[in-house]
C-alpha cells in the first residue's frame, strides 16, 4: 500500500511539533531510549562509522575542550581552537568541516541554534539554508541585522541532520561558554528546544519556555546575560502558524535591547 505524500508530510510535521514541544517518550511494553530518533538511514551510518570511529573518552575530551577554549582570547582564536578540536564524535561522522559562527564578534546579541545542516556544512557558516534565510528576514524586520553573532551548540553536522545528543552538546559546551564570555552580549536568543535545553540545563519543552526571560550565568567568572528562547526557524517552515509566537519573541528581544541601551 502506498502512502500519500501529503499524509507523510503531515505526519512528519506533527512529529516535529511534538518534538519541539518537549514530547520525548511514549508508553510501550518495554522501555525505549528516545533521546535520539534513529531512522534506518542513520542506523546504516552508525554501522558504517562504528568500525572506524574510536570511542571518545568524554572526560578527557571535555577537559581538552575547556583547555582550548580557555586559551582563546579572541573570537578568531576561538574559531581556530574549535576547528582543531577532535574530541567531539561528530568530527568523524561525515561532516565536511567545522561550522563555527557568523556575524559581529562584538555584537550585543548572541544567537545559539542546534547544529549545522547540510547547507551549513557545505558553506562553513551557520544558518545559511532556508531556515537561516527566514531567521535573517526576521532579524531585519526587527532591526537586528547587524547586531548579532550566530552559532550552534555543536559545530559539526550530525549524520542525517539528526538532533545532536546531550553528550555531543556537553563536549562542545566549553566553546559555547567561551564565546559567551568573549562577546559578553547584552542578550541571548536560543533557537529551538535542543539549544534551550543545553544552555539552560532544563528538560522543559520549548513551547513552555519560549517567550520567558531567564538568566544565563557562567559557573566561572562574572559573565551573565538575559536569555529568551523561541521556536527554531526550521520548525516555523513546517508550522507557519507558529510564526506569530516567534515574531513576538523577536520583538521582545529588540525591545529589551533598545531599553537597555537607552
Amino acid at each position: 500500500m502506498q502512502t500519500d505524500a501529503r499524509d507523510i508530510a503531515a505526519i512528519e510535521s506533527l512529529l516535529a511539533f511534538w518534538s519541539d514541544a518537549g514530547v520525548d517518550a511514549c508508553y510501550e511494553d518495554a522501555p525505549v531510549d528516545r533521546t535520539i530518533v534513529v531512522t534506518p538511514a542513520l542506523k546504516a551510518v552508525t554501522r558504517a562509522t562504528a568500525s572506524v570511529m574510536p570511542v571518545v573518552d568524554m572526560g578527557d575530551a571535555t577537559a581538552d575542550a575547556r583547555r582550548l577554549a580557555a586559551g582563546a582570547d579572541t573570537m578568531e582564536a576561538l574559531a581556530a581552537a574549535v576547528a582543531d578540536f577532535k574530541g567531539c564524535e561528530l568530527v568523524g561522522m561525515g561532516a565536511r568541516g567545522c561550522v563555527f559562527g557568523r556575524g559581529d564578534p562584538k555584537a550585543p546579541v548572541l544567537i545559539i541554534g542546534e547544529a549545522p545542516g547540510a547547507e551549513e556544512d557545505a558553506a562553513g557558516e551557520p544558518f545559511v539554508g532556508r531556515a537561516g534565510k527566514l531567521l535573517d528576514r526576521m532579524l531585519a524586520a526587527a532591526g537586528l541585522t547587524d547586531q548579532v553573532f550566530i552559532t550552534n551548540t555543536v559545530f559539526w553536522r550530525p549524520p542525517g541532520n539528526r538532533t545532536p545528543t546531550p553528550q555531543e552538546q556537553a563536549v562542545c559546551a566549553p566553546f559555547v561558554g567561551r564565546a559567551f564570555a568573549l562577546i559578553r552580549p547584552r542578550a541571548v536568543l536560543l533557537l529551538g528546544a535542543a539549544a534551550a535545553k543545553s544552555v539552560l540545563k532544563t528538560d522543559e519543552g520549548i513551547l513552555r519556555m519560549r517567550g520567558q526571560w531567564r538568566e544565563w550565568r557562567l559557573a566561572e567568572g562574572d559573565v551573565s546575560a538575559p536569555v529568551i528562547a523561541t521556536l527554531h526557524p526550521a520548525f516555523l517552515l513546517r508550522q507557519p502558524q507558529a510564526k506569530r509566537e516567534a515574531w513576538a519573541d523577536m520583538l521582545a528581544l529588540a525591545d529589551r535591547l533598545a531599553r537597555d541601551s537607552g
